[in-house]
């Protein structure tokens, strides 16, 4: 689930830093790459399900907060009330009633709306933009958005969506690639920042779902889901 490499924090990235870093990592991230392709060819609806509450717990946190909450509410992803969850989430997480609440309404909106089928429904699209605007702005999912509704489907196993997380998007201000590091605020914003970073990746010859984990794990020192 994790591999530690060294951070580039301290220091503004460079095409070039990214070229080498991509070098020095390839085949962590492909490994970790195929882990979520694993997981497409794999999982079943309960697995999807936790993966998609995952990225619940993470938006607004971090991507280890949202293991630890996944931890302590797995015996109660599928039937546990907001009460139940809320409070297995106290101390795990720091929004432990929002969090709660968000995943109860998902689970019900999904079961009216396709019996918890999630690789039914997910397979469904055959539009990779649709697929993702299903989850980040259909009503009743809640607490995913652009950014964790990629986060979701990159981990299992769909290609070709930009998680544009604070250490991306900081990435790209040094790069030169956007004019800051402020969070895309609109799906139109969001879909060109993803396009400059699949130009970026063009340019420096690195597979754009390599290029994510790069310069995700030059920030932070992992190599993470």
């Amino acid at each position: 689930m994790k591999t530690s490499v060294r951070r580039e924090e301290q220091q503004p990235v460079t095409a070039e830093s990214v070229r080498a870093a991509h070098r020095a990592r390839r085949r962590a991230i492909r490994e970790r790459l195929a882990e979520f392709e694993e997981v497409r060819r794999t999982a079943d609806d309960a697995r999807l399900w936790e993966e998609l509450v995952f990225c619940i717990f993470t938006a607004g946190a971090s991507a280890r907060m949202g293991l630890n909450s996944v931890e302590a509410v797995r015996p109660l992803l599928f039937e546990g009330s907001h009460g139940d969850l809320a409070r297995a989430l106290t101390g795990r997480h720091r929004y432990p009633r929002s969090r709660s609440g968000y995943v109860v309404v998902t689970r019900e909106h999904l079961r009216e709306t396709c019996g918890m089928r999630l690789r039914e429904r997910l397979e469904s699209f055959a539009d990779p933009i649709e697929r993702r605007d299903w989850l980040a702005r259909t009503r009743g999912i809640k607490g995913l958005g652009y950014k964790e509704s990629s986060h979701f489907l990159r981990n299992v196993g769909y290609r070709g969506y930009a998680i544009l997380d604070k250490h991306i998007l900081r990435c790209l201000a040094e790069l030169g690639v956007v004019a800051s590091p402020d969070p895309p605020a609109t799906r139109a914003r969001y879909l060109d920042t993803e396009e400059r970073l699949r130009r970026f990746a063009r340019a420096a010859r690195i597979n754009f779902d390599e290029l994510d984990l790069v310069l995700w794990s030059m920030k932070t020192g992992e190599i993470l889901k």
